[in-house]
């Protein structure tokens, strides 16, 4: 078996990862690619934990943005993220794995509650544990929640997965020769305004030294290589 970088990881999915290139709504073959994905991640003994957005439903900043109350737009937003957990469990289990759905939210019939321990027992038996509706409270981005359920865990690293292949000095998409950073500190991505995660989050992991791994999703086997500590992204931590 390969050494792995991390023996326990947290894996930041954002909603439009479940949407694959529509967007909004679901797409079984994206869901099924990113259950292989963490299937073969999982397969190098590594712990996983994953913390699931809810962009492709409904994303509740943005729609308070149009006059709409942010505590309920939050709300709604949270409960889109057990959607996707939910989804995201299906196809897991049905490629075989021991998986558990946990939510910030009460919901027995669906999800067992966040319970630290639990997750982390869950964690210990080799179980790939799907976190969702992210803090529980409005005004708290499903980064912020992925750094403080990744804490309450004691998982060794953020792996946030993205549509680039890690942190750029300048945007790849309207830059060709924008130049990729294989490793930064937490102090040059807050002085160059590099917008890994929003600032509550990144905060959360600098002040506790959480390394955070920003990778491409898109190509296949990145899951498993950023778990071993391959080169596939950006990392950011205390150390250049």
């Amino acid at each position: 078996m390969a050494q792995v970088r991390w023996p326990r990881v947290m894996l930041k999915l954002s909603g439009e990862a479940m949407a694959g290139g529509r967007g909004l709504g679901f797409d079984v073959a994206a869901i099924d690619a990113i259950a292989r994905e963490v299937g073969e991640a999982k397969a190098t003994g590594a712990e996983i934990a994953i913390m699931v957005g809810g962009g492709n439903i409904m994303r509740g900043a943005r729609t308070a943005e149009a006059d709409r109350d942010r505590s309920a737009a939050d709300s709604i937003g949270m409960l889109a993220t057990v959607q996707n957990g939910l989804a995201l469990q299906e196809a897991l289990e049905r490629q075989g794995h021991d998986t558990r759905l946990q939510s910030a939210i009460t919901m027995s019939a669906v999800a067992e509650p966040f319970i630290r321990r639990r997750a982390i027992r869950h964690l210990e038996k080799g179980r790939i544990v799907i976190l969702s509706a992210g803090t529980g409270n409005p005004y708290f981005s499903t980064d912020t929640a992925a750094a403080l359920r990744a804490l309450e865990v004691r998982a060794q690293a953020v792996l946030k997965a993205t549509n680039v292949d890690g942190i750029y000095d300048r945007d790849p998409h309207k830059h060709p020769d924008a130049r990729r950073y294989r490793r930064l500190t937490y102090d040059q991505c807050i002085e160059q305004r590099l917008g890994v995660m929003d600032l509550t989050a990144f905060t959360l992991c600098a002040e506790n030294d959480l390394p955070v791994v920003v990778f491409d999703l898109g190509a296949p086997g990145n899951v498993r290589r950023a778990v071993l500590g391959e080169d596939v992204g950006t990392v950011v931590g205390r150390e250049p």
